[in-house]
């Protein structure tokens, strides 16, 4: 994820997710509570959560993986 971008805050009503950061750092807006993560840190997040994932960095990618069970296709619910 480039530097200053965002996704759009939403949930999924089936699909659980765990973020794990490769590289760079990533904010999870869960909610209203902000997670800050580090290259190496995980966060779950659970079906019905509101979520957004952020780079809020000026100058480094933030790399990491997105695992979903079930798939969240047709899933993703903008909130």
């Amino acid at each position: 994820m480039p530097p200053g971008t965002a996704e759009v805050m939403h949930f999924h009503e089936r699909a659980n997710q765990v973020f794990y950061v490769l590289s760079g750092t990533l904010t999870l807006k869960v909610g209203e509570k902000l997670e800050h993560l580090s290259s190496g840190d995980s966060f779950n997040v659970c079906p019905g959560q509101r979520h957004q994932a952020r780079n809020e960095s000026n100058s480094e990618d933030a790399c990491f993986l997105v695992i979903s069970a079930p798939t969240t296709k047709g899933d993703r619910i903008p909130s």
